[in-house]
């Protein structure tokens, strides 16, 4: 192979690392937003309402 052609080899390999970094990232950021929505939700329905009724 010659330079150039090792070069765009290198450049796609970089690119494909930071394609798979940024998607890993992104899942995280999915599964932490989903905790935290089920945690706020579950604090939600434990605290007790008072009741409009008298």
């Amino acid at each position: 192979m010659t330079e150039p052609d090792e070069f765009k080899i290198g450049e796609r390999e970089e690119i494909a690392a930071r394609v798979a970094a940024f998607r890993a990232t992104q899942e995280r950021f999915k599964r932490e937003r989903e905790e935290y929505f089920v945690a706020t939700l579950d604090n939600v329905r434990k605290v007790e309402r008072p009741s409009l009724w008298p």
